[in-house]
């Protein structure tokens, strides 16, 4: 079966040694252009099925993913997992709010109330969405059995124990973060990248 970051390279979502801005605003040498991947309905599919794989033995009942992106993965998995356990997996996502949290809404709260469910992510540089989406579906009742993602970039911060639920990555790919004023891709005045992450917006 084909690892993660191989579905990943194959839409050519994965960039090295170049310099991005992240969404945190932090800079750094590697970025994952989930938006690359989504387009492909095959390969979203098949990254849903290595979720499906990973946790079809934990007895899932709804899996939750934030959005936007995260609605596709959570959709697959829940896909898969129907399919691979012979019963109806539900597949549901969180909304940002202007504060930036990230909460319930369409009635999904009474989906994962009393339910054991799986948190899916595409990436994690600091894990602050995915714990926010931890926290959101604990207070709707919900179980939270475990909790992955495509891929951990920060394998040091971003633990089970830093999200508060048992936490199982599909990949690792180790992204150092710097603050702009700190950042030594800047002192080298190596170019933003301006066609992915948030290097349009970045003040240069």
């Amino acid at each position: 079966m084909e690892t993660i970051l191989d579905l990943l390279r194959k839409t050519n979502a994965v960039y090295m040694n170049d310099h991005f801005v992240y969404t945190s605003g932090k800079h750094g040498s590697v970025y994952i252009n989930k938006d690359a991947l989504y387009p492909h309905t095959d390969v979203a599919s098949a990254v849903g099925a290595l979720f499906a794989e990973k946790f079809k033995d934990s007895s899932i009942d709804v899996v939750v993913a934030p959005a936007l992106g995260g609605i596709v993965l959570s959709q697959w998995t829940a896909h898969h997992l129907s399919h691979l356990t012979g019963r109806e997996v539900l597949g549901v996502y969180t909304e940002k709010t202007p504060d930036k949290n990230q909460i319930l809404t369409r009635g999904y709260d009474t989906l994962v109330a009393g339910k054991n469910i799986l948190i899916v992510e595409d990436t994690t540089m600091t894990g602050g969405s995915v714990k926010k989406v931890v926290d959101t579906v604990r207070a709707a009742g919900g179980n939270v059995v475990a909790v992955s993602a495509m891929i951990n970039r920060d394998p040091v911060n971003v633990t089970s124990e830093s999200l508060g639920a048992p936490f199982s990555p599909l990949g690792i790919l180790e992204a150092e973060a710097f603050d702009a004023d700190t950042c030594p891709l800047c002192k080298q005045n190596i170019p933003i990248n301006m066609s992915v992450g948030k290097g349009k917006s970045a003040k240069l």
